[in-house]
């Protein structure tokens, strides 16, 4: 007998009951499309945003859980969240269909804007509208940050044990140049082994 459409995959969670789905392969392809289309740097708070607050295709807590994952595994994260996001619904076809949105148009008009920066790099208008989107993108990843953090009223782990690690990535990253993958193993591994001793007891 063949899975329904409607059957997550084997190995992924299943969307909530409060959470819809997407309505085909088409509309995945289209959504990410867009959503690419509107990140510069980043779309991190932009797919937050979309998948979670306005299609509800996840809940906060499967978001943070799929971003946690895509945090840890080799290549962009996220384009890693699209494979699942999209594998979470339709299997295989729809990992590649997000994929296909996440990457071909914005591929397209990157060459494109390639070709354009190559010959106006050294105007001072281009120089300067680059710097102004940068800070944007700061502040939404910054505004996406607070709002993940929600999720720590449910960990497993007091609320100060959680700012510790949080802050003690941040200077790991930021002041001591430290290599990210030392960084997301180290203090993740030591997450988890707390959380895990946590709940055991």
């Amino acid at each position: 007998m063949n899975a329904s459409p409607s059957s997550p995959p084997s190995g992924t969670t299943a969307p909530s009951e409060s959470a819809n789905r997407p309505r085909s392969l088409s509309d995945l392809f289209i959504s990410f499309t867009l959503l690419a289309l509107q990140g510069f740097g980043g779309v991190l708070a932009i797919v937050q945003r979309e998948i979670v607050d306005r299609k509800r295709w996840l809940t906060q807590e499967q978001f943070i859980e799929d971003w946690a994952v895509a945090q840890i595994m080799p290549g962009p994260n996220v384009v890693n969240l699209s494979l699942m996001v999209g594998g979470r619904h339709f299997g295989i076809a729809g990992a590649l269909a997000a994929l296909a949105g996440l990457l071909t148009v914005p591929l397209i008009l990157v060459i494109g804007l390639a070709v354009l920066h190559d010959r106006f790099a050294d105007s001072p208008v281009v120089a300067g509208a680059l710097h102004g989107m940068a800070a944007v993108c700061a502040g939404l990843i910054g505004a996406a940050g607070l709002r993940l953090a929600s999720a720590l009223k449910k960990s497993p782990l007091p609320l100060s044990w959680c700012l510790a690690i949080a802050a003690a990535g941040f200077i790991l990253v930021a002041f001591l140049k430290c290599p990210l993958p030392w960084v997301l193993f180290g203090l993740g591994g030591l997450g988890c082994v707390l959380a895990y001793r946590r709940l055991a007891s």
